[in-house]
């Protein structure tokens, strides 16, 4: 079981907070840095001094950071155009050596599009989108150098791209896709997915949704083996229970409803529940580090944590 720490940057936090904490995670193991790509907090938080661009951010740590893996938790095809957003990864993954990953999803927060004038258009059409997104970024990143790209979509058209710039992975970075729809999410995971993910879910449900793009993988003869299954969980560790309850207290929320749904308690709990999910079949946990400026956390997970894993 790998760990990766993730970030939620639209709830305050500068550059700055985020290099601390990509750093702190790369010195003490962690397998990569992620955050979210919003912009608008959610919640009662102030939110200040602001959002920050999601791909702006990568582009920052990939010089400011050597070796641990970047990416986002999911950033939203309703705010970018495909083309670009592939010449954008291409180029950060180049920038940070081959470290960049891609998770992408429909959009889902409507009070952010109307903050920043962003359009919102119905679920259905954010996964009609979404695919040709999809499809338009991977097929520019798979063609071979030297030849040209063409798409023609409802909603997007390419039409003789050179198809540059090229990351420097091959064929392309790593494409993370989740979520808990029945039908299109897995479709979409099968088809276009290097890693399947799910945010803070139940056992439970984890099962009843790695089934379903199981299904949708066999449904195209694709092997499921070929993906990574990952969750999303929220981190609240202490050495004790005071620990535990101090940490709960400082981002808002109860010990007891964290260690039912979050990855919340000792050491020995994490541990614990961490196996529970690999029992299920998840690969990786993401944990959701929501007090930035508490670096000690990072520091305890890794060295009675990690560890023992």
């Amino acid at each position: 079981m790998e760990l990766r720490i993730f970030t939620e940057p639209q709830q305050g936090a500068s550059y700055d907070d985020l290099l601390a904490v990509a750093r702190r995670a790369e010195e003490t193991g962690f397998g990569a840095f992620f955050r979210s790509d919003h912009y608008l907090k959610i919640g009662s938080v102030s939110g200040a001094p602001g959002p920050t661009d999601a791909w702006t951010t990568l582009a920052g740590l990939a010089r400011d950071t050597r070796t641990i893996r970047l990416g986002t938790l999911m950033s939203a095809a309703t705010f970018r155009l495909p083309g670009p957003l592939a010449i954008t990864v291409a180029q950060v993954d180049q920038m940070s050596g081959g470290r960049v990953e891609l998770g992408i999803g429909t959009g889902w927060y409507d009070a952010e599009h109307r903050a920043y004038g962003i359009p919102f258009p119905a679920l259905r059409e954010r996964f009609d989108r979404l695919d040709e997104q999809l499809a338009v970024i991977t097929g520019l990143w798979r063609t071979p150098s030297g030849g040209t790209f063409d798409f023609t979509g409802h909603h997007y058209q390419v039409s003789d791209s050179p198809a540059l710039p090229k990351p420097v992975q091959q064929p392309h970075p790593p494409i993370l896709i989740g979520g808990m729809g029945a039908k299109r999410t897995p479709q979409l995971a099968a088809r276009y997915a290097d890693e399947f993910n799910l945010p803070f879910v139940s056992l439970d449900d984890t099962v009843a949704q790695f089934e379903r793009v199981r299904a949708a993988c066999a449904g195209i003869g694709r092997d499921p083996a070929e993906l990574t299954w990952s969750n999303a969980l929220v981190l609240c560790c202490g050495r004790d229970d005071a620990e535990v309850a101090r940490r709960a207290a400082a981002i808002g929320r109860e010990t007891d409803e964290l260690r039912d749904n979050g990855l919340a308690g000792t050491p020995a709990e994490l541990v614990d529940k961490i196996g529970r999910y690999a029992a299920v079949g998840s690969q990786r946990l993401y944990l959701q580090v929501l007090d930035l400026a508490d670096l000690d956390h990072l520091d305890l997970v890794a060295t009675e944590v990690i560890r023992q894993l």
